[in-house]
């Protein structure tokens, strides 16, 4: 697979990991659909790629969102002449919550769904809704590919830490249905890997205290700091080249395994 002459649709597109993936696919001669809540940013970003990117606002939590912004990209990448190689679904949330706090009440379900709706469903669904695009697609090289998946899960699929029971179930289904739907999507000459990174720089580690920050770099070994957005589209696209990358899920993490507490 390569992205030059393909398009690729990057859910959470706008900001942080995904927005490094939409910046890296458009560089090496790619078009980049670029799926987000934020119209602002995401407007932004398109106007600053030109004519290899597009904006389409669409709610990852709500199935006709994503099939009225699918059916806009499809049409989109023909008119391009880039037809569709591929999805990063990389809209993500977290809501830290004990299971059972101290005062004995258990999380809010409203809490758990919200995590669940976006990092789970809202990938399985983004996927699914593509997946169809991607087998029609014209198969490309010796090995007649059509495309590939590059899912998003978290060193919390592992090693989640308290509070992240929520985070750390939707972030495991993701890491767990990667191999199944690889063998779904053999016959079609499509791809599934998953990338698991620790803590990156993003919108969602922004807000995070500068108490927690330090105490998650407590836990890297090498290098002890962040990882860059860049770092991980630079993996991205070595999933999208490499064609023996298939089935499996990569943690990206620098050697870090999470603590219990902080």
């Amino acid at each position: 697979m390569k992205i030059q002459g393909r398009t690729f649709v990057v859910s959470g597109g706008a900001s942080g990991l995904g927005r490094a993936c939409v910046l890296d696919i458009c560089s090496r001669g790619g078009g980049a659909a670029i799926l987000d809540l934020n119209e602002e940013l995401g407007r932004a970003l398109a106007a600053q790629l030109g004519d290899s990117a597009r904006f389409f606002a669409c709610d990852v939590a709500d199935t006709a969102s994503i099939a009225a912004a699918v059916q806009d990209l499809a049409g989109w990448a023909r008119q391009t002449g880039k037809p569709l190689g591929g999805v990063v679904p990389a809209a993500g949330v977290g809501r830290p919550g004990l299971i059972l706090d101290r005062r004995g009440a258990p999380l809010a379900i409203e809490a758990i769904d919200f995590v669940l709706g976006i990092n789970l469903r809202g990938t399985l669904d983004l996927v699914r809704q593509v997946l169809p695009q991607l087998a029609a697609a014209p198969p490309d090289g010796p090995d007649g590919e059509r495309g590939v998946v590059v899912m998003v899960a978290s060193s919390a699929a592992f090693d989640g830490q308290m509070g992240q029971v929520a985070y750390a179930a939707s972030k495991g289904a993701v890491a767990a249905m990667t191999l199944p739907m690889a063998r779904d999507l053999s016959r079609f000459g499509i791809r599934v890997a998953t990338i698991a990174p620790s803590m990156f720089d993003s919108a969602m580690t922004a807000v995070m205290s500068d108490k927690v920050k330090r105490g998650l770099e407590k836990a890297m070994e090498f290098p002890a700091r962040a990882g860059k957005p860049d770092e991980f589209a630079s993996l991205v696209r070595q999933v999208i080249e490499n064609a023996m990358l298939n089935g499996v899920v990569i943690r990206l993490d620098g050697a870090t395994r999470m603590p219990s507490k902080l």
